[in-house]
C-alpha cells in the first residue's frame, strides 16, 4: 500500500473509532410501564391501572427525578375542590443502590369532581448517588391525601423499572447502561435528558484523542516514506 493510501486509511479508522466511541455510551434507558394499583380509600379499595413515567436530569451532585402518571388513578365520591388533594409518592431503587426515594408534587390546580379518576401531577425529588453504577427506578406507592383522609395506593403486579441510570456520584466515573427508546420520557435525556451532559462532553474529548492520535501516526509515517526515498 503507497503512504498515501495508508495516511488516508488512518485517518477513516481514526475517526471511526471516535465515532464508536460517542454512539456506544449512552447514559439511560427508560421505559413507560403499566402499574396496577391497588388503592385502599376511605369508602373501600379501588383498582385502576397507569402508565409510569420516570425521568432524571443531572441537577448538581445528584438528579432530579420526575414520576408522572399518564392516567387517573382512584377517584373522590365527592368534589374535591382546587388545592384539596396532594399527592406523593415512594420509588424503589435497585442495581447499584437500594431503598426507596420519595416524590412530591403540587396539590390539584383545579377541582376534581366527584367520581372521576383523579389526576395526579407531576411527582419529583432530589437523588444523591452514593456510588456510581447502574441504578433502577420503579414506582412503589403512591399517597393521596385529600379533605382530611388519606388513600393509599399498592403496585400489585411487581411492575418493571421505569427508569435505568448511569448514576455518577460526586467524584466518581459513571458505569454505561443499556440503550433502549421509551414511549415516553427519557427521561429521559438524550433521550429524555437523564444522564450528565458532562458524560457526552467527556466523550466527545475521548473521540478527539483518538482522533487525533491516528493523525499523528499517519503524518509520522508519511514523513518516514519521503525520508527513505530521499
Amino acid at each position: 500500500m503507497s503512504y498515501p493510501k495508508r495516511t488516508a486509511a488512518l485517518a477513516s479508522a481514526a475517526a471511526l473509532a471516535g465515532s464508536a466511541v460517542l454512539l456506544t455510551a449512552p447514559a439511560a434507558h427508560a421505559d413507560v410501564v403499566d402499574v396496577n394499583y391497588r388503592c385502599q380509600t376511605p369508602i373501600g379499595v379501588k383498582s385502576a391501572v397507569s402508565p409510569i413515567d420516570i425521568k432524571g436530569v443531572r441537577s448538581g451532585s445528584g438528579y432530579k427525578i420526575t414520576m408522572s402518571w399518564q392516567k387517573g388513578v382512584s377517584s373522590s365520591p365527592v368534589e374535591l375542590g382546587k388545592g384539596a388533594m396532594s399527592p406523593s409518592a415512594t420509588i424503589r431503587l435497585g442495581g447499584a443502590d437500594s431503598g426507596t426515594l420519595a416524590v412530591s408534587g403540587p396539590a390539584n390546580a383545579a377541582a376534581i369532581p366527584a367520581n372521576t379518576p383523579i389526576k395526579i401531577s407531576d411527582l419529583s425529588g432530589t437523588y444523591t448517588p452514593k456510588k456510581s453504577g447502574k441504578v433502577t427506578f420503579t414506582a412503589g406507592t403512591l399517597t393521596i391525601k385529600a379533605l382530611g383522609t388519606t388513600t393509599t395506593c399498592t403496585p400489585t403486579n411487581s411492575p418493571q423499572p421505569s427508569l435505568t441510570l448511569a448514576a455518577t456520584a460526586a467524584g466518581g466515573s459513571s458505569s454505561s447502561s443499556s440503550s433502549s427508546s421509551s414511549g415516553g420520557t427519557s427521561s429521559g435525556g438524550q433521550l429524555p435528558q437523564t444522564g450528565p451532559e458532562d458524560s457526552a462532553v467527556a466523550l466527545g474529548t475521548l473521540g478527539g484523542t483518538v482522533l487525533l492520535a491516528g493523525a499523528a501516526g499517519a503524518l509520522w509515517l508519511t514523513r518516514r516514506g519521503q525520508t527513505a526515498r530521499r
